[in-house]
């Protein structure tokens, strides 16, 4: 038997199965993973370009925002698929920096292939790399200007750098103060001190007119409706206010029914019965004091006339953001039922009317609630404004509870490039050569910057090593001019959080990438035990894209 067995090889994968093994697998994750970062590299900075999203329905998007981008793109590799996960990760964390995070993920992974290739084994790549990226993120805090919420002039910066290449260049100045005043409007102090940012009482809302000059702030939450009825009052102090979520209306029933009626009278009973139902309804709500309803659903016609006689303000269609917004302001609880409704499911606050703009401003009692309207000449401007002041909002709070920013224009990541080299002196073996790799790794986000603003990038980078070596530490590059100054001066800020995030999001995609050394089809991986399309995929789809680098990722 074992003689047979020695002269017969064991079969495992079927014939069909497709496997990768070894540096032919490390190579294909890591063109899949670079062909990702690369492809956002041009949009970074604000001399970056835009990209257009053109979805199979023929929607357009037309953006420069990292994660946007990447999470449009028609994706079919799982490696590549990680690289996406980055920039979530860091939007999720910071809000912003999700270009800088996976173009740095990218240039890792590029570096550690050379490294690869001259017999360094992956695990001493990925320990230096962490020890790298710990570093980093200690040194992060001992270059870091410390903020605080009063420091408006550092926190308008912060915001101004975050929107810069994302059609708000013009107007950053004005879109920097509200986005200050807004933060500052929901900022609380926690017991121990500390400042919290409640950005759940901070709503956006967008309308396609004007331009960006006449965006603004409105204290409290903004409903772009009209009243349901022109009798009914607009204004009230201190209104006790209900929120629905179903229909003021008869229900329809659920099957179709047919009546037979002998005489006209019988008719005449049903529709007052109907009547009388919608009458309850309106008592209900009269009863419990209310003076205000904001409806999601329709409100019937004849509901509209008796809670007009009432003197009862009510708006139907109201988005479900809306009303959601307004049970945190109000502090109110949604009604789905008015026949279990009482009067502590109500919320109370002021409500008025602004004829001019026709829309509600509805303030709380007692909360910090605001709204940010925001302006554009098309749909286009404004969605892409939208996530420029989004990522704004996102580091200025950052900013406020972390109370750490730095210098931007690339000043940070040169002078950590330096530290991480003078830190790799003093390791032993080979783990040196990881961390040698990420410093360089660092470097590419200002010959980035100089490249997409049509600067010669290795001038650049030269220019910004000496004046680091000379010790001045925010020493950056401006990308209008292609000067070499202290970016922290110039009012190029960035926060500390977001950087740090970015580092260590991409430290961990590098090495989770480098750890593969086989990539197998497999067979039905899912776990929801169902027949469903793609439960099965993994082994076709999942390999999709081996021999072809980045399959049907475009």
């Amino acid at each position: 038997m074992s003689q047979r067995m020695q002269g017969q090889p064991m079969v495992i994968l079927g014939e069909d199965s497709q496997r990768m093994q070894d540096k032919d697998a490390q190579s294909h994750n890591i063109s899949a993973a670079r062909a990702v970062a690369e492809s956002v590299r041009s949009t970074l900075g604000p001399k970056g370009m835009d990209k257009m999203l053109v979805s199979s329905t023929g929607d357009v998007t037309v953006t420069n925002d990292g994660v946007t981008i990447l999470r449009e793109m028609d994706i079919d590799n799982p490696t590549a698929e990680m690289i996406v996960e980055v920039a979530e990760t860091q939007e999720d964390e910071a809000g912003d920096g999700t270009t800088s995070a996976v173009s740095i993920s990218g240039e890792l992974l590029k570096n550690a292939e050379d490294l690869l290739e001259q017999d360094i084994h992956p695990s001493t790549v990925i320990k230096g790399f962490d020890m790298a990226a710990k570093e980093a993120r200690s040194q992060i805090d001992d270059v870091a200007e410390e903020v605080s919420v009063d420091d408006r002039e550092v926190l308008k910066q912060v915001a101004e750098t975050a929107m810069t290449g994302k059609g708000a260049e013009q107007n950053k100045d004005l879109l920097g103060e509200l986005i200050v005043d807004a933060v500052e409007n929901v900022t609380v102090e926690a017991e121990d001190g500390t400042s919290v940012v409640d950005l759940e009482f901070l709503d956006i809302t967008t309308e396609a007119s004007g331009t960006a000059a006449d965006s603004e702030l409105v204290e409290g939450v903004l409903l772009t409706e009209d009243p349901v009825h022109e009798d009914m009052p607009t204004d009230f102090e201190d209104a006790e206010v209900l929120l629905m979520d179903t229909a003021l209306e008869i229900e329809e029933a659920n099957a179709d029914a047919q009546l037979s009626v002998d005489d006209p009278s019988q008719l005449q009973q049903f529709v007052e019965q109907e009547e009388q139902q919608l009458e309850e309804m309106v008592e209900t709500i009269a009863d419990a004091g209310v003076d205000v309803v904001f409806c999601q659903k329709n409100i019937d016609d004849m509901v509209q006339h008796m809670l007009a006689k009432e003197g009862i303000l009510a708006v139907k269609r109201a988005k479900k953001s809306d009303i959601e917004f307004m049970r945190e302001v109000l502090d109110a609880n949604i009604v789905s039922d008015l026949d279990n409704f009482s009067g502590a499911d109500l919320g109370s606050g002021d409500v008025t009317y602004d004829a001019d703009n026709e829309w509600f401003v509805v303030e709380g009692d007692n909360s910090h609630g605001v709204t940010l309207l925001l302006r554009g000449s098309t749909d286009h401007v404004v969605d892409e404004l939208e996530r420029g002041v989004n990522d704004a909002l996102d580091v200025v709070a950052a900013a406020v509870a972390d109370g750490l920013v730095l210098a931007g224009g690339g000043a940070v990541e040169v002078e950590l490039a330096s530290r991480l080299r003078d830190y790799a002196d003093g390791i032993s073996g080979r783990e040196q050569l990881a961390i040698e790799a990420f410093a360089d790794s660092l470097e590419l986000i200002p010959r980035v910057l100089a490249a997409n603003a049509g600067l010669d990038s290795i001038d650049t980078l030269v220019e910004l090593r000496s004046a680091h070596e000379d010790g001045d530490q925010n020493a950056g590059l401006n990308v209008f001019t292609g000067d070499i100054e202290d970016t922290y001066e110039a009012g190029v800020v960035e926060t500390a959080h977001a950087k740090s995030q970015a580092l260590s999001s991409a430290a961990e995609a590098a090495n989770l990438v480098l750890k593969i050394d086989d990539i197998i089809a497999a067979g039905d991986l899912s776990t929801s035990g169902g027949d469903e399309e793609g439960a099965g995929g993994p082994g076709a789809g999942g390999m999709g894209g081996m021999g072809g680098g980045m399959g049907g990722m475009m």
